[in-house]
Parts: C-alpha cells; sequence; structure tokens
C-alpha cells in the first residue's frame, strides 16, 4: 500500500459558500420579508443615529453630513448593492482620512469633491473587477475580525454606558482622538459615574436579555415588539421620571442623543454643504480621493465578506457589484454634503442579530433617518446614550461568543493562530492595520500548506523494483514548493533507487527544475541511483 508522506488539505483558503448552508430563500416581492425586515430596520435605525452624528463630530465635519451619508446608505446603496444584509454609512475607519484631509485641502467643501473622486474610482474599480480580492480573506482572519469588533464595541461602550464618556460614539480605535485609549478610558469613566445612566443603562440592558428568553418570546404580541424600541421609549420615560423626582440623576445633555432640530426643508437646505468644484482643478483633490477609495474598498469588502458568513442563508455577495454600489453612495454622498461611506459591519451584524430577511431592512432605515432628520430631531434627542450602549453591548457579544473560540480552536492552530493575533492586532490597533496582520499570519500557513502539497513520495509500489523511492510531483510546481522539495531530496537516504516523477504535472517553475538538476548532478556521489520522468534538465550555474 502506498505511504503517503506529505498530503496534508489546505487551509486558511478562500471563504467558499458552505453546501450545507440553508438554501437561500427564492426570490420575491421586496415587501414579501417586511414584517421581520420593519423591525430590524427600526433597530438599525437606533444603533446607526448616534453613530453617523459621532462620525461626523469625529472627523471635523458638520453634523449633517454623517446623517446624509446614513440617508444615502439606506435609501439608495442598499437596492444597488447585491448584499442582501450589509447597510452601508459613515466609517469610523475613516475618520482620521478624512480630518486629515480636511486640513491639507483647506475644507471640507473640498472634501466633498475628493468624495466624488473616490466614488467614480470604486465604479472603475468594480468595472475592472478589482473586488475579486474580496474572496481571498481566509475564514479565520474573517472571524477574528468580527470577534474583535465584538470586543471592541464591548469595551468602547462601558464609558457610555456608565455616562462618563468623552470620546464619540463609534470609535473603533484603540487609540482614540482624545488622547486616551481603549482601557484607559474605561478606568477614567470609573471615577466619574453618572448614577442615572448606569440606571439607565442596566434597566436598558436587562430588558434586552429579558426580552430574548423563551418566557417572552412565548407570547405573539412580544416578538412582533423590537427590543430595542421599547428600550429606547423606557429610556426615555425613566430620565423624564428622574428628571422629576431625583433632577440630581437625571441624564446630562452631554450624554443624550444631538441630533440637529430642523424646522422646515428651506432650514435643512441652508445647513447643507456642497462641493467646492474649483477643487477638481487641484492635483491633491485626485490623491485624497484615490485614498478614500483604497481604504473604504477594503472596509467594505470585509465588511460584505464578513455579513455573508454572518448570513443565515449564506448568500454571497457579487464583490465588483459592492464596488460600484459603494462608489455611486460616495458620489451621490459628496454631491450632497455627506461623507465618505463603507459597508459597516456594527450596523449590519445589528440588522442580522435583530432579524433582518432582505435589503428592506437597510432601506427602512435609511428612511427613518431621514424622517428623523425632517420630523423627530427634539423627541430623538431625548434618547440617553446609556440605552443605545446596552443595544451595542448585545450585539458585541454576540459577535464575540465563547463558543467561537472554542470553534476555532478545535479546527487546529493553523485556523487558530491567525484568528487569535487577527484579533489581538485589531484590538490595539484599527481594523484594517489588525485585518493586514492577520492576513499576513494566515498567508503563512497558507504557503505552508502549499509548500507541503508539492510531492507524494511512495514506498515500494507494486509495479516497481522492491526499496525503490517513487517521489511524484504534483501538478502545479511553483517555486514556493522549492523548500519542501530540497529538504525531501536532502533525506533521501545513500544507496537508494528514486525514481523523481513530473509526468503528471502541467508545470514545473525553473527554480525547483534547477534544484532537481542540482541533485541530478549529486546524486552518484551519494550512491543515488537516480530516474527522471517527464522532468526536463536546465542549466545550472557553476557546472
Amino acid at each position: 500500500m502506498p505511504h503517503i508522506i506529505s498530503s496534508p488539505s489546505r487551509t486558511g483558503s478562500p471563504i467558499a459558500p458552505s453546501n450545507g448552508a440553508a438554501s437561500p430563500p427564492p426570490k420575491a416581492s421586496p415587501f414579501s420579508t417586511i414584517a421581520q425586515d420593519a423591525p430590524a430596520g427600526l433597530v438599525v435605525f437606533l444603533v446607526a443615529l448616534p453613530l453617523c452624528l459621532g462620525i461626523s463630530l469625529a472627523s471635523g465635519a458638520p453634523l449633517l453630513a454623517g446623517l446624509i451619508t446614513g440617508i444615502v446608505g439606506g435609501v439608495l446603496v442598499s437596492w444597488l448593492s447585491g448584499s442582501a444584509l450589509s447597510v452601508s454609512g459613515p466609517a469610523a475607519g475613516l475618520t482620521v482620512i478624512v480630518l486629515t484631509a480636511i486640513a491639507t485641502l483647506g475644507s471640507f467643501q473640498a472634501m466633498l469633491a475628493a468624495t466624488v473622486v473616490a466614488g467614480v474610482i470604486q465604479v472603475l474599480m468594480g468595472l475592472v473587477k478589482a473586488g475579486v480580492i474580496g474572496m481571498y480573506f481566509p475564514a479565520a482572519v474573517i472571524r477574528g475580525m468580527l470577534a474583535a469588533i465584538g470586543l471592541i464595541l464591548i469595551l468602547k461602550q462601558i464609558p457610555h454606558f456608565m455616562g462618563a464618556d468623552s470620546d464619540y460614539f463609534e470609535d473603533m480605535d484603540f487609540l482614540q482622538f482624545n488622547g486616551q485609549n481603549t482601557f484607559t478610558a474605561i478606568g477614567i469613566a470609573l471615577k466619574g459615574i453618572s448614577p442615572g445612566s448606569v440606571l439607565i443603562g442596566v434597566v436598558s440592558l436587562a430588558l434586552l436579555l429579558l426580552w430574548d428568553t423563551k418566557l417572552i418570546r412565548q407570547f405573539g404580541w412580544a416578538r412582533k415588539v423590537p427590543a430595542a424600541l421599547l428600550v429606547v421609549l423606557t429610556a426615555i420615560g425613566l430620565n423624564q421620571l428622574l428628571r422629576n423626582v431625583a433632577p440630581d440623576m437625571q441624564v446630562r445633555p452631554e450624554h443624550l442623543v444631538k441630533l440637529p432640530v430642523v424646522s422646515s426643508i428651506g432650514q435643512l437646505f441652508s445647513l447643507m454643504t456642497f462641493p467646492d468644484w474649483s477643487a477638481f482643478t487641484r492635483p491633491a483633490t485626485y490623491g485624497v480621493g484615490l485614498t478614500v477609495a483604497l481604504v473604504a474598498s477594503l472596509e467594505s469588502l470585509l465588511s460584505v465578506e464578513a455579513v455573508d458568513k454572518l448570513d443565515p442563508h449564506k448568500r454571497r455577495t457579487p464583490p465588483n457589484r459592492e464596488l460600484m454600489a459603494q462608489g455611486a453612495g460616495n458620489i451621490v454622498s459628496g454631491l450632497l454634503g455627506g461623507l465618505p461611506m463603507t459597508a459597516v459591519i456594527v450596523r449590519s451584524s445589528a440588522n442580522i442579530g435583530a432579524g433582518g430577511q432582505s435589503k428592506m431592512s437597510a432601506f427602512i432605515h435609511g428612511l427613518l433617518l431621514l424622517a428623523s432628520l425632517l420630523f423627530l430631531g427634539s423627541v430623538l434627542n431625548l434618547i440617553p446614550l446609556s440605552a443605545l450602549a446596552a443595544v451595542l453591548l448585545v450585539v458585541g457579544f454576540k459577535l464575540t461568543r465563547p463558543a467561537l473560540y472554542f470553534t476555532q480552536w478545535k479546527l487546529g492552530y493553523a485556523q487558530f493562530i491567525p484568528f487569535i493575533v487577527t484579533i489581538v492586532a485589531v484590538l490595539f490597533t484599527d481594523l484594517l492595520k489588525g485585518v493586514g496582520v492577520g492576513l499576513a499570519v494566515g498567508f503563512f500557513f497558507i504557503l505552508k500548506a502549499n509548500a507541503e502539497q508539492a510531492f507524494f513520495l511512495n514506498h515500494d509500489t507494486p509495479d516497481l523494483q522492491p526499496g525503490t523511492l517513487h517521489l511524484r510531483l504534483s501538478e502545479h510546481v511553483s517555486f514556493l514548493n522549492k523548500a519542501s522539495i530540497v529538504n525531501a531530496l536532502e533525506k533521501l537516504p545513500a544507496g537508494s533507487r528514486v525514481i523523481l516523477d513530473g509526468s503528471q504535472s502541467a508545470d514545473i517553475d525553473h527554480d525547483v527544475l534547477e534544484v532537481i538538476e542540482s541533485f541530478r548532478l549529486v546524486a552518484a556521489e551519494r550512491n543515488i541511483e537516480l530516474e527522471l520522468r517527464g522532468i526536463r534538465q536546465v542549466e545550472v550555474a557553476g557546472h
């Protein structure tokens, strides 16, 4: 029986749809799942509202800019994208780029022009099918990114939960714009706890957990009421109660939602900012646009890949269509005075967790953002941030459940190490840098596995002379396989008979051919009888 020394299965390969996953639902009217999508859209809206405002603040842009981006992402990009569940809007990962670009270009209006340029570049990237890169993110790295985002959400929301936050609501970087980091911010928050915020946060968290139990879900009416809506209404009522019976405990104004209050369409247009058209004549605008396009595209591809992993129906998002959808969104956002956008994992995971089934949930969230801007500003400004922090704490826990870590551990070190490295790197840097480190580690294991698949070594094959070693090369032998072949040839015992067989190989890299030729030249010195099959000889320097 042939004994195969080296034939490991490949690890960390690009993510592929699971054959055992649930089948995608049949195509139907966008309204066929409205019963699930409407509550999910409401939850995403409640999560997205403070995030849009916080990112505007951190980017040095008008508060209205983040809302415009969220509206465009929900109303327009949701339908252009091929993803059923991803939600697009302003991204925390672009805040530093936008803040720096405003200073470099001289105004936010010039930054809007760069956003339009970024959108055009993204559309072109989609047309030339650059989205294929999204198919090559190893599964372990994607899972690590999701788990890291879950941990960051939990850590970042603790100060908001305690009413002692000084950072904006969706800062995902370890080093914050106020000079603190994720852990020192928690320490500082512990010294400035707001009793009212903590009370509302605890009640909100308890309601969220209780609403998800079988005890409550057994009632049909309870399944129709989104837990996040109940939490928001309870939080507003509780804070108004504190205002009347215990004024010292009421949530301070800086820890409430701060939505611009617009009283008319005319006032809305007067608050909007439009591009500086002269910026299109300056080369710096195109440099910024290229930077935004590349970073936003990578974040979007990472996000939709992660959303596809979370999708219960395991639907696949066409990456090139996603790039074009994001590009169209950035063109419109830039023209209307919005920030650059990406597909965003936090809002998307909230959508999935709330039971969203189709694009309609993201669209509804966009409509609600628009309605809130036009009609609900004064009401929404009563929402305590600690209640919304409770919602994100639950979202974060669902992304980083302990079971995920046990599952990755059982898959072996080649899956677990990239997973853990990605988590640590994202946690202590930012999303793109952390994923970059995870990819480097993941690709190391991929290359290692590929190198070990270069050949099959058989002992005592029946149709060969006894004692013959048959080393058969695989179908494709690249320079990546060079090291393993060198090691295998060096370990061949002196005095053996060896058949080095490349007859079934479609191509053999020149570097490997040189290694084989070098071995052929010295085989006699090691008393090795060598036969080459299907391997051409090449010249080796020095011989």
